[in-house]
């Protein structure tokens, strides 16, 4: 496989899939469809033969392209595609020194984009403990005191991925208690799966000087028990007093992240990923990949808000051939639904209080959505509760009118709201009338049934997860994961995308299977729609002639076969540029 002129290999096993699904993977019934590479025969004459370095034929493209939905065939020649359509008209390709891949038995795709992912953490969780799956609270304590003892005395434990919304003894938040019998010399630091609360010991408390005493931060919160003590569950903002005295991580240890991150994407099928919060420090790390030719996948990137200044400084950073492209700026709200951190208008239906804003600040937001009106950056903003969803929309359309127009580098802004997973419909309308485009992850909505309920109750349910709702208000929803918050998969995506059902096939009361989607809308959220959230629909996003070659090619239809086939679904050849960067 070449990239950039350099060829690297990508084929491995991904064992983080292993409890992708709710019951074990069974062998797909075209898995024995083979993919067959052939030389080219030789065209009867020069003028017979069409330049390509690549066909693929004998297949069923979904190009994502509704002017020609399907095709037969597809011809690349310098990592653009230069033919779409029949078979018997791509035998003008079949010649010369083009590679051809006989695709019979499985299909191909417009190469599928993770709307929403962090790259470096999907590398990490391949080397750092995983609590992803285990089905107990007792089970996932278990494995962390297994964990703990291969650690040093005094030095950190370290994962991520427990979330207690999955298990069947107990639902509730970790806590000190759970883990300071096994930890007393080793501090504890250690994320939910959503990344916006932690787990950390009475030893990491202790570290960083937090006591009863301790007052929350604007934007976060130490969970306290009934006589005001920290009880080892921090929120949001809480979580930095920690992340700041964790061990200097090198830059060798950062960019293999980064590396494992880019391979196990390729591997699962995506193409493109839209990283949210990547810091200026991974951006170079990025760079040196791409200077390297290790880039197994196209990659879109935000820098976290932290660093705007620096970032509004330097100014966008872009590859020629679209492989790397730094343009958005990724702000932080309020926090997650599952933590009651999300900011509702109204409490929580399980809870007094209506959760927290501020993780970033009016007064820190408003300047650099100024320069960005400016200078073209793309604004992503984390955003999960109604309150925050509308504080918002209110802020973006302040700026808006404080910075005339003709100041403003492009009236085309894209700016985005990242998960916006409770939108009322006088909001949705906002959205619309405001071209403000919504960033959702499927697998938040199914993964979430286990306590969404108790958290909105009936009314806020029936625009929670609102995604039919948007699309028939003409709106694009840009798909993606928050890998590694959920596994990743593009299977999971699209599967909870069209079901709107736990994995096993169940959902809940008043759960709205109205809201999900067609199997069409799906594409689109990963194809083409995820391209326009990243300023990319005229070069990627579907397969047209003069786009670029990205595919997708798994060894089933996800357009016609049953929802819990394409769970099962294997991933045979994933394709950037018109090059190879996984086969399986």
């Amino acid at each position: 496989m070449k990239i950039n002129g350099k060829r690297i290999v990508c084929a491995f096993a991904l064992t983080l899939l292993a409890t992708a699904c709710s019951e074990p993977s069974t062998p797909a019934t075209d898995s024995s469809a083979s993919v067959s590479a052939t030389p080219s025969a030789s065209p009867s004459s020069d003028a017979a033969c069409l330049p390509a370095d690549l066909v693929i034929h004998n297949t069923t493209i979904y190009t994502a392209n509704d002017a020609q939905w399907t095709a037969e065939a597809t011809a690349a020649l310098n990592g653009r595609i230069v033919f779409v359509g029949s078979n018997a008209d791509a035998a003008a390709y079949m010649c010369g020194e083009a590679e051809i891949l006989d695709m019979a038995g499985n299909t191909v795709y417009a190469g599928f984009a993770d709307s929403h992912q962090h790259l470096e953490g999907v590398g990490r969780r391949t080397k750092t403990l995983s609590l992803f799956g285990i089905p107990t609270l007792q089970g996932t304590v278990a494995r962390i005191e297994e964990w703990a003892a291969t650690i040093p005395e005094g030095e950190w434990i370290q994962g991520r991925g427990w979330i207690e919304r999955e298990w069947t003894d107990e639902q509730r938040f970790l806590n000190k208690a759970d883990v300071d019998a096994f930890t007393q010399n080793k501090p504890l630091y250690m994320p939910r799966a959503d990344g916006v609360s932690a787990l950390v010991n009475s030893r990491a408390l202790e570290l960083a000087g937090v006591t009863r005493d301790t007052p929350d931060p604007e934007g976060g919160r130490f969970e306290r028990d009934i006589d005001g003590n920290p009880t080892g569950y921090v929120l949001a903002n809480a979580m930095n007093v920690f992340r700041d005295i964790l061990p200097p991580e090198t830059d060798e240890y950062l960019k293999d992240n980064l590396l494992r991150g880019l391979q196990a994407n390729a591997a699962m099928g995506w193409t493109q990923t839209h990283d949210l919060g990547m810091s200026l420090r991974l951006v170079d790390l990025m760079k040196q990949l791409y200077a390297e030719g290790q880039m197994a996948h196209r990659v879109y990137a935000a820098v976290p808000i932290a660093e705007a200044n620096e970032f509004i400084r330097r100014g966008r950073e872009k590859t020629a051939d679209d492989m790397f492209d730094v343009r958005g700026i990724k702000v932080y709200i309020d926090g997650t639904l599952g933590s009651r951190g999300a900011a509702l208008i109204e409490n929580y239906s399980d809870a007094d209080h209506n959760g927290f804003m501020n993780r970033t600040t009016k007064e820190e937001l408003v300047p650099v959505l100024h320069a960005s009106l400016q200078q073209g950056f793309q604004i992503m903003t984390h955003v999960i509760g109604d309150r925050a969803v509308r504080t918002l929309l209110d802020w973006y359309e302040e700026a808006w009118n404080a910075i005339p127009q003709d100041q403003w580098i492009s009236t085309d802004l894209r700016w985005r709201m990242e998960h916006a997973q409770i939108i009322p419909p006088s909001d949705q309308q906002r959205f619309v009338t405001m071209n403000v485009l919504p960033s959702m992850q499927p697998s938040h909505g199914i993964g979430d049934l286990n306590f969404a309920p108790d958290r909105l109750g009936a009314d806020r349910l029936g625009y929670a997860y609102p995604w039919q709702q948007l699309v028939d208000r003409g709106l694009m929803i840009l798909g993606g994961s928050d890998a590694p918050v959920e596994v990743g998969d593009p299977r999971i995506e699209f599967y909870a995308a069209i079901e709107r059902k736990r994995l096993d096939g169940t959902d809940g009361a008043g759960w709205h299977p109205e809201l999900a989607v067609s199997r069409e809308s799906a594409l689109k959220m990963f194809t083409i729609w995820a391209a326009h959230g990243s300023f990319q629909e005229n070069v990627r996003g579907s397969v047209e002639v003069g786009k670029y070659a990205d595919f997708s090619i798994f060894n089933r239809d996800f357009m016609t076969v049953s929802p819990q086939e394409i769970l099962t679904a294997e991933n045979v050849m994933t394709i950037v540029g018109g090059e190879i960067t996984y086969r399986r």
